[in-house]
Formats: C-alpha cells, structure tokens, sequence
C-alpha cells in the first residue's frame, strides 16, 4: 500500500470524524431541551442529513470521478464548518434543520475520501486499505463523543458545535496542504469527454450489486435506530436519576467503547480474518456481532456492561463487515465508475439511515426497546441471508 499517501488521507479522515462525533450525545438533547423537539422531530432531524446525502452522493461521487478527488473534498468540508456554525448559531428548530441539510448536500467527505484509497490501492489489498478509513472512524469516535460530552458538561452546550466547526476547518487545510490529487489530468479529462455515468441499469442488471446494496441499506437501517434513539433511551433506561449534563457525558463516555472497537479491528483483526475466511464471510460474521450488540443492549442494565459488552460487539461487527461489503462494491463495475458506484452505495446506506431515523422516533415513543429489537432482528436475518448466498454460490 502506498504509505505515504494513505496516512494523509488516514488523518483527514480522524480529524473529520472528531468532528463529527463530538455533536453526537450533544444534539439530540440540545434540540430537545432548547427548541422543545419532539423525539419524533430529533430524528427527523438526524434523517434530514442523510436525506440530502442521499441525493447528492452520486452527483458528488461523479464528480470526483471527472474533476478530481481532492476539489470536492475541499467543498464537501468547507460545507461541514459552515453547517456547525448555523447550529451553534441557530434561534430556532428550522435553522437546526437548514444546517443538517446543508451539511448532507455537501457531506461527500467520506464518499470521495473512500474513492481516493481504491484509487491507490491495488485489488487484493483494497479491504484492508478501506478499513484504516474505519480505522480513523473508530479513533474518532474514542474520542469525540467524550470531548462532546465534556465540552457540554463544562462549557455550554454550544461549545460541541464551534470545536467541531474549528476541527472541522482544520480538515480543510490538512487537505489543501499535505494531499495530492489521485487521479491525473489525463484520467480526469477523459473521463469528462467521455461523459460515462452509472446508468440506472448498470445497477439494476447487477444482481452482485443489487445484493451488497441491499445488506448495506439493512446495516444502516439498524444503526440509524439505535444512533437517533441511544441518547433518549440512556436518559430513560440507563442513567433515569442523573441530571441531563450528566447524562450527555454518560452517552459520550459509552460511545467510546465503538471508538476503541472499530480502531481495534482494524489493527488487529481484519487483515488477519479477510485472508482466511474472505470477505463475504466477514459481512455475514459482522452482520451477526451487530445483531448481538443491539439485542444484547435490551438485556443489561449497567452502562459499564453496556459500554464492554454490546456496544463493544457492535463496533466490532460494523468493522468486520462495513470495509468489506465496500471492497466487494468497488468490483462490481468498471475502474472509470468507482466514484459513481461508492455514490450509489453511500445513497443505499444514507437511505438506511433516513428510514431508521425517520420511524425511531415513532418506534420509541412506542415502547423505547422497540428500535433495537427490530434493529438487532433485521441485521440478524442478514447475517442468516448472506450465510445461504454463499451456499448457493458455492
């Protein structure tokens, strides 16, 4: 693998996660408490993003196949500061949602950032190469969340917003200093003159795509319930008698063990896994860790237990099986559509997310284990899915 790019791209990516997950314990609470959200409006707020992603993926996964990789991640992440602004900013719940959108329409940080990695990665070593972008996911989340819940804790509950906007610039010129382009000129011209796109039936006549796309929709599905759904469920069933600060440095503290389980993995096991058992192998395994993390949730009462024990087997399912259905998405078309198809698949997983945080809020104010019961199930019947694919293929 060429080194000397991927550990640029490798701290990007971490610098722009950290941003990212310091809102996490912060928002859903910060818009209940200040704007009086509903839960069913917090995630529909926590759709909106994704919605916006959803539409603007493949576009922006096109566009850095024509123009070039790192213009796009520039725009993309001047997008996210400028979102972060507008909420540490907003006076009502309408500007919360403006800014949530504006941030998904340019949210192609990680679409272009995994297109860049297959770009200087050679096949057989692709999986591995896409989970250091996990890798710096898992790092990310070690420690954004407790920042998250530490900068509210003690600084104001806006403080989260304005250190996000400020790392997130700083991922602006980390970019613009330290990566260069992976596509040459060349590559990029013709790729412009010849105006090739993902064409609808280049999806749909692709029964390998058609699959993976699929499995990735159920695999954010089930992480959108829990992700829109985990703050609100720890006020009500993990931390009921502690105070709402407490209870946002309680989420953040949690959140963590994702961080270190997602980190791990790709450290330590998934170039080890993926040599001896493949990659189709790793999604059905990851599929069914999540699945057990999720139910298991529903179980445990102590939050360190929590934190060891479900969170933990969910973090590592997800970089068990997110790295490799991404590689295996990358060969189901030609070289020249690879940002298009990883648009494609970032739209399938945002459509995951949009659903799941769409119906948790509803799910919740139902009975609040509904969203991970029917989260841990779905990704269980996936698991079980992909285990009779490869039997039939075989």
């Amino acid at each position: 693998m060429d080194r000397r790019r991927l550990i640029p791209i490798f701290i990007i990516v971490f610098v722009n996660f950290l941003g990212g997950t310091i809102v996490l314990p912060v928002l859903p609470l910060y818009a209940t408490g200040h704007f009086g959200a509903s839960p069913e409006a917090v995630t529909l707020l926590i759709a909106s993003f994704f919605a916006a992603q959803f539409l603007a993926g493949p576009l922006l996964g096109r566009l850095s196949d024509q123009h070039g990789r790192v213009p796009v991640l520039l725009i993309s992440q001047i997008g996210t500061v400028i979102s972060f602004i507008m909420i540490g900013t907003a006076q009502s719940l309408a500007m919360l949602f403006a800014a949530r959108i504006l941030d998904g329409i340019t949210g192609g940080n990680v679409i272009v950032a995994q297109a860049y990695v297959t770009d200087i990665t050679p096949r057989e070593k692709r999986t591995r190469a896409l989970g250091l972008i996990f890798a710096a996911f898992g790092l990310g989340f070690i420690f954004g969340p407790a920042m998250g819940g530490l900068l509210a804790r003690y600084f104001g509950e806006t403080s989260p917003f304005y250190v996000g906007a400020a790392i997130s610039l700083l991922t602006v010129i980390l970019t613009a200093v330290t990566l260069d382009e992976s596509l040459t000129a060349e590559e990029r011209l013709a790729r412009r003159e010849q105006s090739r796109k993902l064409r609808v039936q280049d999806v749909t006549g692709n029964f390998s795509l058609i699959l993976l796309l699929g499995i990735a929709f159920i695999a954010q599905f089930s992480f959108s319930l829990f992700q829109s759904t985990f703050a609100l469920y720890s006020e009500q069933a993990i931390f009921p008698t502690y105070s709402v600060d407490d209870v946002k440095l309680g989420v953040g503290l949690m959140l963590t063990a994702i961080g270190v389980g997602q980190f791990m993995t790709q450290i330590v096991l998934i170039q080890r896994l993926v040599s001896r058992l493949g990659e189709r192998w790793l999604v059905a395994l990851g599929a069914g860790l999540r699945a057990f993390g999720l139910l298991s949730l529903l179980l445990l009462d102590s939050p360190w237990l929590i934190g060891a024990v479900s969170l933990l087997a969910f973090a590592v399912g997800s970089g068990l099986m997110m790295p490799s259905l991404q590689s295996l998405t990358t060969v189901t078309v030609s070289d020249d559509l690879r940002g298009g198809v990883l648009g494609v698949y970032n739209s399938a997983t945002s459509l995951g997310i949009i659903t799941g945080s769409a119906i948790s809020g509803v799910l919740f104010a139902f009975d609040h284990r509904l969203p991970y019961i029917i989260g841990g199930s779905a990704l269980a019947f996936t698991a079980l899915a992909g285990l009779v694919h490869m039997r039939l293929r075989r």
